[in-house]
């Protein structure tokens, strides 16, 4: 632990940078990095379409079979990435809303019903704008191109151009843009079909029903899955419907929850034993029990999401965002009502009919139901809302053919150019607001959602810093713990950067892993008995490798304790009482690793070092100058 030039009591500094991001940090990264990639795919179709038009339509359109038996599916290469490809990213997006279903914002599901209304008014007002451009014409069938978001360009989009603390601002977009593309696809099934077969819808849902049957009684064998779910994308392919929405309908059903310790515990066993026994049978017992901790929805997410991300919506832009954009096709577009109708519905309808959703639904319901972030935000979420590229172009391919496809693309290219400048615009704007407006317009006054269950008693808690700051950290910590070593000087730092919050510490030892835990927790609370808990913390902090009872005697002598009570609370375990009850709430708010951190009772997810703290903190502070604890 390195320590640097102290500035106030609790002051340090550490070179440690955090050692793994939580999934919204490694997505929110993944999403940025990701971007990059698809404006690179996209600007190389529109060069090789616009220089080898003939090549890049023939390449595309190379004919790919599979062939059991009799039984023949063909389609072109792009049909494989587009109905083929797709089907993971739209897998991707429906594990990304289950999960937040499951253990993130729309737990409470309260909170799924002003995103969901806002996802349907932002999909209406499009719609209603480009059929009254197209109306009366055969293009009007194209009505369902302005439909949808593209999830992972609008969430790239926000993550750079949106503000830094943007966790719950994130979540209110991808439910709407979830939203979004879930009603995208089934008006891609419903309404745009080729050929429909309902036997063979018949022959989907009896599939679909056995997974359904297999997830209740608890099938966790992923090989039986990847074989009912190829055998249902197989199924609706041949029906005549776009089989993406296999994928969609799998994430939905993928359940996500947090690893228990119970779960954790039996691991750790199962790795003492493969220390015991270097043995192939133990370390394949390893490896599954780490496996059965995790949630499905967490493994098939780590598993697809880069893939999706980095190779799957790039090929599938590089397969359809070539359009030959020469004199002819802009003078079309300059009157076209294909290009207008999708532009002005994406650039104007789409935030319009979320804002105006929003606003409706809040003063109808009395701000019973209002979005988790301000108004300014909400007007961010829409303007991005406009980037409509991947979904849009998919449902554009099957709606519409021959220049007025090529017009179509033209608009969404524009309209995903134009709504992200637009969003630029809207977080800069906000951002020149004084800092209280600011917070206001940007968080909203919704209620926390607070997972800290058992509250901060001021009697009872060891607490650092002011006892009515505005901003509470609580860290459930374990003093052998490595990692809870590695946060101590984050920790200091952060007080030492803001000396206007409290900062808690309860313990969890985890016994199992670290046997001389809960004798140093004892220690600290015998060295609080004589009020100095925080000074035995630092110390055993310091020392993390000497922890036995020998080594905590010597550090209470060394801070000038009585030796003989400090030695009977020992012996007699008089804290242990005060420690078992720290581990129950623990387990009430979910904690089954140390550290873990809870700001103001919402629990930190992300990285642990001081820019991930600070940036947590910072945004409590916001939340708190809107709505004082």
């Amino acid at each position: 632990m390195t320590r640097g030039t102290s500035r106030s009591p609790w002051s340090g500094q550490t070179t440690w940078v955090g050692r793994v991001d939580a999934s919204l940090r490694t997505f929110l990264r993944t999403e940025t990095g990701s971007a990059r990639v698809v404006v690179l795919a996209t600007v190389v179709a529109l060069v090789w379409a616009n220089l080898g038009p003939s090549s890049y339509e023939s390449f595309w359109h190379t004919s790919l079979s599979v062939q059991v038996g009799e039984w023949t599916l063909s389609r072109e290469l792009r049909s494989w990435i587009n109905s083929g490809l797709m089907t993971f990213f739209f897998l991707v997006a429906g594990l990304e809303l289950r999960r937040d279903f499951d253990i993130g914002e729309l737990r409470e599901r309260r909170r799924f019903t002003l995103p969901l209304l806002a996802g349907l008014g932002g999909m209406l007002v499009p719609i209603v704008i480009y059929l009254a451009f197209n109306a009366g014409t055969a293009t009007a069938h194209g009505w369902g191109v302005v439909m949808a978001t593209d999830t992972a360009l609008a969430l790239a989009t926000l993550a750079v151009l949106g503000p830094r603390f943007s966790d719950r601002l994130r979540g209110f977009l991808l439910t709407v843009a979830v939203v979004d593309d879930v009603v995208a696809i089934v008006v891609l099934a419903v309404a745009y079909p080729e050929h429909p077969s309902p036997v063979a819808l018949l022959v989907a849902a009896g599939i679909f029903a056995v997974v359904v049957l297999a997830r209740m009684v608890g099938l966790r064998y992923g090989p039986v899955y990847l074989l009912l779910g190829v055998a249902a994308w197989v199924a609706v392919s041949v029906s005549g419907v776009d089989p993406v929405v296999v994928g969609l309908l799998m994430g939905l059903l993928t359940y996500a929850y947090a690893p228990s310790r119970a779960e954790l515990q039996r691991a750790s066993d199962l790795f003492r034993l493969f220390r015991e026994q270097p043995t192939p049978q133990f370390a394949h017992s390893v490896r599954a029990g780490l496996i059965a901790a995790l949630s499905p929805n967490d493994r098939l997410q780590h598993l697809f999401h880069p893939w999706a991300s980095y190779l799957i919506v790039p090929l599938f832009a590089l397969a359809n965002a070539g359009v030959v954009i020469d004199g002819e096709l802009l003078a079309r577009a300059v009157t076209s009502a294909v290009t207008t109708g999708v532009v002005v519905a994406y650039v104007i309808g789409k935030p319009a009919g979320i804002i105006l959703t929003s606003r409706l639904v809040a003063r109808l319901t009395h701000n019973r139901l209002r979005p988790p972030v301000g108004w300014a935000a909400v007007t961010g979420v829409g303007a991005v809302s406009g980037v409509g590229f991947t979904v849009a172009l998919l449902i554009a391919s099957h709606a519409l053919s021959g220049p007025a496809l090529d017009e179509a693309k033209l608009g969404i290219l524009v309209a995903t150019v134009v709504s992200s400048v637009v969003t630029w615009l809207v977080f800069r704007l906000a951002a020149r607001l004084p800092e209280t407006r600011r917070a206001r317009a940007l968080l909203g006054t919704a209620d926390e959602i607070v997972d800290l269950l058992v509250p901060v008693q001021t009697d009872r808690d060891h607490i650092r810093g002011p006892a009515d700051a505005p901003v509470t950290v609580v860290e459930y910590g374990d003093f052998e713990c490595p990692y809870c070593g590695q946060a101590e000087p984050v920790v200091r730092e952060l007080l030492a950067e803001f000396t206007n919050i409290r900062y808690v510490w309860r313990h969890l030892p985890l016994t199992e892993v670290h046997p001389h835990a809960q004798l140093a927790a004892e220690a600290a609370e015998a060295a609080g008995e004589q009020g100095a808990f925080w000074e035995m913390h630092d110390l055993i902090f310091e020392h993390q490798n000497a922890l036995r009872k020998a080594d905590l005697l010597h550090y209470a002598d060394q801070l000038g304790l009585d030796l003989v009570r400090f030695r009977e609370y020992l012996d007699e375990r008089r804290g242990a009482d005060r420690i078992s009850e720290d581990v129950d709430s623990a387990d009430l708010s979910g904690v089954s690793g140390t550290p873990t951190f809870f700001i103001n009772g919402r629990r930190h997810h992300g990285a642990y070092d001081i820019v991930a703290l600070s940036a947590a903190v910072k945004a409590a502070f916001a939340q708190a100058k809107i709505r004082p604890q």
